[in-house]
């Protein structure tokens, strides 16, 4: 069976969330939509994403990294989002192994997300159902579509390639290679969901930092001796 999926290349990732703006902008006035925000900005900001990216800071002072996760449905071959519905309305697509949501279905009760490990689920609070990636099902099976743009939104969009999009069971196919020579893996396995997305490790990149690196040796304070206020004109009292 045909397991359409993403890679997602944490290496290149830079943490830009050109994949969440192209998402947000292609489904919420698509087949997928809406997706609101109703109150964005306030300390308890609530609105739908099919895709985030969490960063986190690793390490310690001055051995630090980021790292840029992105991370939505994974598209499980064993979803536990699926049988918990009472409705039918969380179903997996023989066709393609895509999980989707039938709106017509949802009554919004919670179950799929709470049996969901990933976090992967919200609620819509306008519509009052529950919404999640649907890899842009309306885009790539389009036929009107060229072969190009017929991948998910958040693919195009990546500026660093971070992003892979096919078929996982196809080992001949871009993204099983790249999970077989890269060493991709899953996303917390233990689970028995068999998450159909997969991530490619991040190369560690090691270096040498000196004591002397951490300080400024070409502050120009130091240079003009400004440490202290003289009375004296400087450079900054020209009036050009």
């Amino acid at each position: 069976m045909t397991q359409l999926a993403l890679v997602i290349d944490l290496n290149v990732c830079v943490g830009c969330h050109a994949c969440v703006t192209s998402c947000k902008e292609w489904n919420t006035s698509g087949w997928a939509g809406t997706m609101v925000d109703q109150n964005p900005y306030d300390g308890s900001p609530t609105g739908t994403f099919f895709n985030r990216v969490q960063t986190f800071e690793v390490g310690v002072f001055p051995n630090t990294e980021t790292v840029h996760f992105p991370k939505s449905c994974l598209h499980c071959e064993e979803p536990p989002c699926v049988p918990v519905c009472p409705t039918g309305a969380s179903h997996k697509r023989a066709d393609n192994g895509i999980v989707l949501v039938d709106y017509d279905k949802c009554i919004g009760c919670k179950y799929c997300a709470w049996a969901c490990p990933y976090g992967a689920r919200e609620l819509d609070e306008q519509q009052k159902v529950m919404k999640k990636c649907t890899l842009c099902i309306d885009r790539i099976t389009d036929a009107t579509l060229s072969e190009r743009d017929r991948q998910p939104a958040c693919v195009l969009a990546c500026p660093t390639s971070a992003r892979l999009y096919g078929d996982v069971h196809d080992p001949d196919s871009e993204v099983s290679v790249a999970i077989r020579e890269r060493g991709g893996y899953q996303l917390m396995p233990e689970w028995g969901t068999k998450p159909a997305n997969h991530y490619l490790p991040r190369q560690k990149n090691r270096m040498y930092i000196s004591p002397d690196e951490l300080t400024r040796v070409d502050n120009p304070l130091r240079k003009e001796d400004l440490t202290t206020y003289t009375g004296e004109e400087t450079l900054d009292d020209v009036a050009w």
